[in-house]
């Protein structure tokens, strides 16, 4: 059997019909999303051999009933029907169970989508520790060239919380949008006209509203974080993380985060990591900032991550139907039941429930970007595995 042909076999498709125009759709989706650096440029760093790991199900997690979800018999079964690749769970540290889809190998990386927010908001948080990088200060502070944009009159505080008054939609499906100038800017897309990321944030217009007075899911808002990470700590993002977040936090697989032209990382969406590697930092988060007995973070920004934010911001915003509860801060989500999340288009969740000492890492690759009744379905797996792990 020849490589093309194995790969047709295990995937439905060859690789050479894969290309920049299609990767993030299905069927296509299913290997682009754990081989991104394939397509897009990207820093790509090794930290061990996941592989190397053993998947862990001790307890039969996996083939257990889920009665609370209409059509699912089995765990398994839930995940096959809902475009998963992968899942890992921790409870009190440790791992309890792991699943790959067939075309998934065990610890390979894969893409987070906008969980790549939450994680360039951890580093901002070590950051402000440090004393490099004020929430409440302007943007123009650390990035001047955005005097004249929609962040000339925002703080550091509004990108984090996604309280910028920025007239930009999230039209992922419009190939006529400035979403998808966007994507050609952060080399996503085929085309354009030799934009970089920062050029496009510095030229994107403001709403008339106050800042602060309603949540707008923005991606740019969290590229422009990375940024101003970028210029607080005179570093690049791919470098702060790998030398604050994950060698302390001892992963074991590869990362890699996709680039511009110039070199920007695209901090809103392009990094790849492994499932058990994501929830490591979950495991961290629910630690209040310590893993491995270090202090990663300081837990006053986890405290703040995990109970702040506008209430009244939220129930304007665009996310209330999924958490009506909710609050969001520091980009990660609050449920208002206890528990807090990441979350990225496609199906990719990170989810803390610390009453529990539950992590959960659920990858996908779902046809749609955005798919409210999944949403819904997921969050109501998650509540039943935080007591059923």
């Amino acid at each position: 059997m020849t490589g093309s042909t194995a790969f047709q076999q295990k995937f439905g498709f060859r690789r050479d019909e894969v290309t920049l125009a299609n990767w993030r759709t299905a069927p296509f989706n299913r290997w682009a999303f754990q081989n991104v650096a394939e397509i897009v440029p990207s820093v790509v760093q090794t930290y061990g051999q996941a592989q190397d790991e053993t998947p862990a199900d001790p307890a039969g997690i996996l083939d257990r009933e889920v009665a609370s979800l209409d059509g699912t018999p089995t765990v398994r079964a839930f995940l096959e029907r809902t475009h998963s690749d992968a899942l890992a769970v921790m409870r009190r540290g440790e791992f309890v169970a792991d699943w790959q889809a067939p075309h998934t190998r065990f610890g390979t990386p894969h893409l987070a989508f906008s969980i790549s927010k939450s994680l360039t908001a951890i580093v901002a948080g070590i950051l402000e520790g440090d004393g490099l990088l004020d929430p409440e200060a302007p943007v123009v502070t650390y990035v001047p060239e955005a005097a004249n944009s929609a962040y000339g009159d925002a703080t550091v505080r509004h990108v984090l919380d996604m309280t910028v008054s920025l007239d930009f939609e999230e039209a992922y499906l419009d190939p006529e949008s400035v979403f998808a100038r966007y994507r050609q800017a952060m080399l996503w897309n085929p085309g354009g006209n030799g934009e970089s990321l920062l050029d496009l944030l510095c030229d994107l217009k403001r709403l008339p509203g106050l800042h602060g007075a309603v949540f707008r899911y923005r991606s740019p808002n969290s590229d422009m974080l990375g940024i101003i990470v970028e210029r607080a700590s005179g570093q690049r993002v791919c470098d702060l993380m790998r030398e604050r977040l994950w060698e302390p936090l001892g992963i074991r697989g590869t990362v890699a985060v996709t680039v511009d032209r110039r070199g920007y990382a695209r901090t809103a969406g392009g990094v790849s990591i492994s499932p058990r590697d994501l929830a490591r930092v979950g495991e961290m988060m629910r630690q209040g900032g310590i893993a491995g007995g270090k202090r990663i973070v300081a837990e006053s920004w986890i405290r703040d991550t995990t109970t702040a934010g506008s209430r009244d911001a939220w129930l304007v915003g665009d996310f209330v139907n999924l958490l009506p509860e909710g609050r969001y801060r520091n980009k990660w989500y609050q449920s208002g039941k206890g528990w807090f999340c990441g979350i990225g288009i496609h199906g990719q969740w990170v989810v803390v429930d610390p009453a529990t000492e539950t992590v959960v890492v659920k990858m996908a690759s779902q046809p749609e970007p955005v798919d409210d009744d999944m949403d819904r379905e997921n969050v109501a797996f998650f509540e039943w595995l935080f007591t059923a792990a």
